[in-house]
Parts: C-alpha cells; structure tokens; sequence
C-alpha cells in the first residue's frame, strides 16, 4: 500500500506530506463528518481505547456548520 501511495504522490505532483497514517486520519474524519458513531470508528480503527479513536478525529468547520442549536429547536410562547 505504502509503495502505491508513494506513485499516486509522484504520478499526481502532491506537494503535500502524505503518509498512511495521514490517510488513516482523514478516513476517520470522513466519516465523523458523515454521522459515523465514534464507537464504530474505534472498533473500524482497531483502537483498544476510544480515547485514541478521538485523537485521529479531528472536527472540521464543515462538522460544525451542520450542527443545529437545539435553542433554534424552542418555539415562542403565544
């Protein structure tokens, strides 16, 4: 994998660092953003402790953006 990932790099002129564990990273945080349950990612990274699961989580404006205020979800007293 290491080896197809070093000529994508090449084939493709990345000037960024692009590692496996990067691509780890950005997998775990794809499918945070995509309303995957943490515990599902600590048992699909292999992680014994959901404390490093959330460390390669990483939130994104994106996340947040999405979420709503639950103060937006109060209606007005008539």
């Amino acid at each position: 994998m290491r080896q197809v990932l070093r000529k994508v790099i090449r084939e493709t002129g990345l000037a960024k660092r692009v590692t496996m564990h990067t691509l780890r990273h950005c997998f775990a945080t794809h499918l945070l953003e995509a309303g995957t349950d943490t515990r599902i990612l600590q048992v699909l990274l292999g992680h014994s402790s959901i404390r490093t699961t959330l460390r390669y989580t990483h939130i994104t404006d994106r996340l947040v953006q999405k979420l709503a205020s639950p103060l937006d979800l109060i209606q007005p007293a008539s």
